[in-house]
C-alpha cells in the first residue's frame, strides 16, 4: 500500500510540473486576471446558451479582459474564450473581437479565430484563444453557468 501511495504521489508530482508548449499558458500578450462570472440561463439575456450551437459575448468589466464569449456545445459542455486577440496587446484603440457565428474576428489585425476550438483560422499570430473554465450548475430546471478563470 505505501509503494502504490509513493508512486501516485510521484506521478501526479511529475505530471504536474510538466511545462505546456501549446501557448495557451504562456501568452505575454494576456494577462491573467482573477474574476467570476454568474450566468442564470432562466433570464431572456441568456435564453440563446440553452440551446445548442449557440454562443453570446459579453463585454463587461467583470467579464475577463475584453469580453467572453460562451459557447453551448451540447447543453453539456460549455466552452468560453477570452475576446481580446490573442496576438497583439489589448489597448484602448482595439476593443475585444466581435463575433460572427463561431467566428470571433479582431477589427485591428483581421485575425479570425474559432470559437469551438479557440484555434486561429486566418490572420497572422502563434497564440490561440485564451480559453475559461465553465461550470454548469443545474437546480431542478434552472441552469446556472459560472465562468472563471
Amino acid at each position: 500500500m505505501k509503494r502504490f501511495l509513493f508512486f501516485s504521489l510521484l506521478s501526479i508530482l511529475i505530471t504536474g510540473c510538466s511545462s505546456s508548449d501549446d501557448g495557451r499558458n504562456n501568452n505575454p500578450n494576456l494577462v491573467d486576471i482573477n474574476f467570476r462570472l454568474q450566468l442564470n440561463l432562466d433570464l431572456p439575456q441568456y435564453n440563446q446558451l440553452n440551446f445548442p450551437g449557440n454562443q453570446i459575448a459579453i463585454y463587461d468589466d467583470l467579464a475577463g479582459i475584453g469580453g467572453v464569449v460562451i459557447y453551448n456545445v451540447n447543453n453539456d459542455l460549455y466552452l468560453a474564450y477570452e475576446l481580446s486577440d490573442p496576438n497583439h496587446v489589448p489597448d484602448e484603440d482595439c476593443p475585444g473581437m466581435t463575433m460572427n457565428g463561431i467566428e470571433a474576428t479582431c477589427s485591428c489585425e483581421g485575425n479570425v479565430y474559432n470559437i469551438v476550438t479557440g484555434e486561429q483560422v486566418e490572420g497572422d499570430g502563434e497564440y490561440a484563444m485564451k480559453a475559461y473554465r465553465v461550470e454548469k450548475i443545474q437546480q431542478g430546471q434552472s441552469i446556472r453557468l459560472i465562468i472563471s478563470n
